[in-house]
């Protein structure tokens, strides 16, 4: 049997060279002081008017972007804001790739930093100067549409998601505008509601990826719709202002929405530096307001300033190319394609970010001859039937299978490999595949099923941006076509591509030996999934997100009926609510099955040590442990590292501070470093308004998930 070697992974995933190098050396050869001098020259040079027009957007459909300003003749360029998450939307000749649920299922250091470097050169080969992205809110809820384009449930791994996205796009010379602040967790009511947090809640959960990129050196900051404790995100002095600017130092500019900013003196004082798509609060309204002494023109020149620095920091100042955004209905002279090789890193990313939920008497993976007759069932397996795949990412489909969310999240298919084509290729002719139920035809999905040895049944959920769930089920007649053909057939599979968690009333059925979470794969779907199912990659995918038993044991639904969202859970978010509660999950945060076995041994930890990233108060915690593949086939496990806190702390029982993805042949076996500092080891001090270290004994756990715990030791503060 082949499973792919770490080396291969790593060619696979090799960054992109050549003219990019040279530019890549130069985005990041400037400090922001440097930077911020050279942005003085122009904003000098600049009047008033000129000033405020680079802060200000021209307008809905009034440019080749989602979002344009116009050019400062001789002095600045216009800018070119693109959507989205997953790749350049709106446009032909580029990728559509994996969403940010499966970039964090994936827990891939590597894999996801080499993603936002493919994507920082799709932007820049497209000529946008800013990439809308990573959206790092959290899956505070299953039902929230717009999960599917963030990084999951905890902060620690949105932060490291984040981060690893932002340093591969900026590093191609593109400005990532990390998104949304904040509080912005579903999207009813999404531009009147209120999320109503306590500080320690803000800090220590929904801030902490958004530190996490401003340590990084993140570009741009987007602002949210929803107002925060009363108060409209994007005239919200307290965040803008008094937390990133101020106490986090960021150097960079802050964004609105589209149509999040809902006031133009307000908004410029209180840290809002461009209004998009513009123009109405700021452009003439705010020249207005400078000369009618609302706001300072030194308030004028910080934007200014923010906004030409950070494009001086990224290199844009030199060769960056014309934007080129053709929307599909320019003559093909005019398109410019992007794809490079990169529908190989989507593949890739696709396989390692599927989630093996269930395999019992290893119906997985499906070996040659073995497996001589295969029903492949479900639309979600196929074509849509209505608008056609490469639409289905951007509308809803009501048939044909589901790789990407829609709205802003979204991009344009040049291609979409379905799930029956992939299997189809890869089972070859020794195979037979039987194909052609809808999600309705449960008499012609059982036929299929009965004449098979084995029967994959496929369903899905759709999401999209401005829509939330309404339930936690499948779509269409999702789990009544399971039932029906796990009556059928004693070796059925269920296979499903959703944004976050379903509920799973068939789970115990006896014939469902497999359970396979797909998420939302982009443009080689088909392909992915094959490469996890005939074994060529050896699954080591992770929940970004718990799976609960019951959906009242989650905490947290949509407000639909009143516009005040408390976040009356606190830091008790996903899986933290879970353990505190003591409510067994049907899947935990972080789980996921291998075709092979891992064994942990030899704990070490070493406390006490000096963390030269903090410059006050320091702590470091240095662990090792020995991880040994005890089975039979090659494969990489996910280590995960968990702190209990001392419980004067008030934290959750544990939550994840440390990961590593280790790949290891079959009995080899190797030993994982993980160090945890100030920033790991603090919680957040409301009345010191700073993070702190509490003293005591605190727990570090070390396992495969958050609740599969294999070592743990003690340390004392």
């Amino acid at each position: 049997m082949k499973f792919v070697s770490l080396s291969l992974l790593i060619f696979l995933f090799a960054g992109i060279k050549g003219q990019t190098d040279q530019q890549n050396e130069k985005s990041s050869s400037l400090s922001w002081d440097e930077a911020y001098q050279k942005a003085d020259v122009l904003v000098k040079k600049m009047t008033l008017e000129q000033k405020v027009s680079i802060m200000t957007g021209n307008g809905i459909g009034k440019g080749p972007c989602v979002g344009n300003t116009e050019a400062v003749d001789g002095i600045f360029p216009k800018i070119c804001y693109q959507d989205g998450p997953i790749g350049v939307r709106g446009t032909s000749g580029v990728t559509a790739g994996v969403s940010g649920i499966n970039t964090a299922a994936s827990f891939d250091k590597e894999a996801i930093r080499q993603r936002g470097e493919y994507l920082g050169e799709e932007f820049r080969g497209k000529g946008a100067n800013v990439y809308l992205g990573p959206d790092v809110n959290m899956v505070r809820t299953p039902y929230a549409g717009r999960n599917f384009e963030t990084f999951g449930e905890d902060p620690y791994l949105s932060g490291v998601a984040g981060v690893e996205t932002l340093l591969g796009v900026q590093s191609r010379g593109v400005i990532a505008q990390i998104k949304h602040l904040i509080a912005n967790e579903q999207e009813t009511w999404r531009n009147s509601y209120s999320a109503n947090l306590d500080d320690k809640t803000l800090n220590e959960v929904y801030l902490w990826p958004f530190e996490e990129a401003i340590n990084a050196g993140v570009a741009s900051i987007m602002c949210s719709y929803n107002k925060i404790n009363g108060t409209h995100a994007c005239e919200n002095e307290y965040i803008l202002n008094n937390v990133v600017k101020k106490r986090l130092s960021f150097k960079g500019f802050i964004t609105s929405d589209w149509l999040a900013t809902h006031s133009t003196v307000d908004s410029a004082n209180h840290g809002l530096d461009v209004n998009m798509p513009g123009p109405y609060h700021y452009g003439d309204r705010l020249v207005k307001a400078v000369k009618d002494g609302q706001v300072t023109e030194a308030t004028i020149n910080d934007k200014a300033l923010r906004i030409i620095s950070a494009w001086y920091k990224l290199g844009q100042d030199s060769g960056y190319p014309a934007v080129n955004m053709d929307a599909i209905r320019s003559s093909k002279d005019q398109k410019v394609d992007v794809q490079g090789n990169h529908k190989q890193y989507v593949r890739s990313l696709g396989a390692g970010s599927t989630v093996l939920l269930k395999n019992q008497n290893q119906v997985l993976p499906l070996l040659p001859g073995k497996v001589k007759s295969l029903a492949i069932i479900g639309t979600d397996a196929g074509d849509s039937m209505i608008l056609g795949n490469k639409l289905c990412g951007t509308a809803p489909c009501l048939t044909g299978t589901v790789a990407m969310g829609g709205g802003s999240g979204s991009a344009n298919y040049p291609y979409l490999v379905t799930p029956l084509e992939g299997i189809k290729n890869r089972a070859g002719s020794n195979v037979t595949i039987h194909h052609g139920a809808t999600d309705i035809d449960l008499v012609g999905a059982s036929s299929k099923a009965k004449k098979s040895d084995v029967a994959i049944v496929f369903s899905n959920v759709f999401t999209m941006e401005a829509f939330d769930r309404q339930n936690l089920k499948l779509n269409r007649n999702g789990d009544a076509l399971i039932k029906a053909v796990a009556r059928a057939n004693k070796n059925t599979i269920v296979l499903i591509h959703s944004p976050s968690a379903v509920l799973m009333p068939w789970i115990d059925h006896p014939n469902i030996k497999a359970v396979v979470w797909a998420g939302y794969p982009g443009q080689e779907s088909g392909n992915s999934l094959a490469d996890v199912l005939f074994g060529d990659v050896n699954p080591s995918g992770r929940l970004p997100y718990t799976i609960a038993k019951n959906k009242e044991d989650y905490p947290v639904d949509i407000s639909l009926a009143q516009r005040q969202v408390d976040y009356t859970e606190g830091v008790f978010v996903g899986y933290r609510y879970f353990d505190q509660h003591k409510i067994d999950p049907l899947f935990e945060f972080g789980f996921g099955l291998s075709y092979t076995t891992f064994a942990y041994s030899n704990l070490n930890l070493k406390s006490g040590g000096k963390d030269t990233t903090s410059s006050s108060s320091s702590y470091l915690v240095e662990a090792s442990i020995k991880i040994e593949n005890t089975g039979d086939k090659d494969g990489a496990e996910i280590v995960q590292a968990y702190i209990g806190f001392p419980s004067a702390a008030g934290q959750p029982p544990k939550v994840l501070r440390g990961f590593e993805k280790v790949f290891l042949k079959h009995s080899q076996s190797t030993t994982v470093n993980l160090t945890f500092g100030k920033r790991e080891l603090s919680v957040w001090d409301s009345g010191k308004g700073n993070w702190v270290l509490t003293s005591g004994v605190y727990t570090l756990y070390i396992g495969a998930s958050s609740r599969d715990i294999r070592q743990s030791t003690t340390f004392s503060i």
